[in-house]
């Protein structure tokens, strides 16, 4: 009923909401696209305790849903399927079921042990079973919460406003927060002005799993960042100090990532017990092909194992979902651009990039017994973008370039990049 409010009825006000099902609450979470499972997780936030996975049973799954499943297991949370539009007269269930069972999810009525309900959201069928198998799971995952320790949560969202100020939607998960509480968020703090839920209407306090918006934020926070309440003002201003202290010195401020140099290291120190990969091939058949040569290559100390797999360039959703899971990004013939080189660096994510598939394996093999000899890193002084193209006769092409980082200079080399 909520989204009838909304522009194009998509939930845009809050990104969070409840729903009433056998006299229990259900707090659904509007996610902003599959990476946001991760971007929480990586940041130390744990938002979901359940994934209700959307597959349409007319288009099947999708590849945005595999990338979807991936960052929902890479998160460790366990997964509902919802099979919606069975109304349709081209839905295929079984065929979904089918496509599931080979992103390993298989359906309790195939055997397996994956929830999943056919659903209709146009003619409202089975919509309150998906609510009743929500609390069945629930209940044997145990999922519970204090509401008598200082309320914590995580931020979902966060927005200027013009009038209010910094505004940010947080989703309570322990405690229970009240209004006039002094709170810390990342590198942010402020005092609980105002609380309003979903409908707009204002709260003096909210319990575990409730989803607020809170007025009286001194600066926008992170979506993704932990919400704290203190006790003390003056202690919360300290922390804050703190934070942005420790900010100032990344290194030390975040835990280091794998690389292959020193996977051994950890290996032997007991500190590696699975190396992770995040594979990105130039064309699918490459993807299936190294999915299937590179677990093999697991040791009895360490095993291989590919988080996600998939065509196309390296994106920034791949380098959060390596940050989350401590992973390496493997590019087969393909090749990251600028900005996403620039975000590996910050979320302390190895990037190494093959052209030969024997290279990758052997560089594998290598780093598994300790042999691994040093990588030759490609650096630059320069990048530009061509704007124009110019043919000269008897000179050749011409490329009207503008520089956008470092400097280019006479002789050098240079490499052109396609399709980014």
């Amino acid at each position: 009923n909520l989204v009838d409010k909304e522009s194009g009825g998509i939930t845009q006000h809050i990104g969070a909401y409840r729903v009433a099902a056998k006299n229990r609450t259900i707090t659904f979470i509007d996610t902003p696209g599959h990476e946001a499972f991760t971007q929480l997780r990586a940041r130390g936030a744990k938002a979901t305790d359940i994934v209700v996975l959307v597959v349409a049973a007319d288009d099947g799954v999708m590849p945005q849903t595999k990338e979807a499943i991936d960052h929902a297991k890479a998160a460790n949370v366990p997964i509902i399927v919802a099979i919606n539009k069975v109304d349709k007269p081209d839905a295929n269930i079984d065929r979904v079921k089918q496509q599931l069972s080979k992103e390993n999810l298989l359906v309790e009525d195939w055997g397996g042990k994956t929830i999943s309900v056919e659903v209709s959201a146009k003619e409202r069928k089975n919509i309150g079973d998906l609510l009743e198998m929500i609390l069945l799971l629930s209940d044997m995952q145990e999922i519970k919460a204090n509401p008598k320790v200082p309320a914590q949560g995580v931020v979902l969202e966060a927005r200027l406003d013009g009038q209010k100020g910094p505004l940010a939607t947080v989703i309570v998960q322990q405690g229970t927060l009240a209004q006039g509480q002094a709170f810390v968020s990342g590198l942010t703090m402020g005092k609980v002005r105002a609380m309003f839920d979903e409908h707009g209407k204002v709260l003096k306090s909210a319990g575990p799993s409730v989803p607020v918006e809170i007025m009286g934020f001194d600066d926008v926070p992170v979506a993704g960042d932990p919400f704290q309440v203190m006790d003390d003002p003056n202690a919360a201003k300290l922390v804050v100090a703190y934070r942005k202290a420790l900010a100032k010195r990344p290194e030390t401020a975040r835990d280091s990532g794998i690389t292959l140099d020193d996977l051994f290291k950890k290996i032997e120190g007991g500190q590696a017990k699975e190396l992770t990969l995040v594979l990105k091939g130039d064309v699918q058949g490459s993807v299936e092909v190294l999915s299937d040569v590179l677990p093999p290559l697991s040791t009895e100390k360490v095993k291989i194992k590919i988080v996600h797999a998939a065509s196309g360039n390296i994106s920034e959703a791949d380098v959060i979902l390596a940050s989350a899971s401590k992973a390496i990004v493997i590019g087969y013939n393909v090749k990251p651009s600028p900005k996403v080189l620039e975000l590996a660096k910050k979320e302390d994510v190895e990037i190494r990039t093959y052209k030969i598939i024997y290279q990758l394996t052997d560089d594998l093999k290598k780093a598994l017994i300790g042999l691994l000899e040093p990588v030759i890193k490609e650096t630059f002084q320069g990048r530009a973008e061509v704007r124009k193209v110019f043919q000269i006769p008897k000179i050749g092409t011409i490329a009207g370039c503008y520089v956008q980082d470092g400097k280019i200079t006479r002789n050098a080399e240079a490499r052109v990049l396609r399709a980014r």
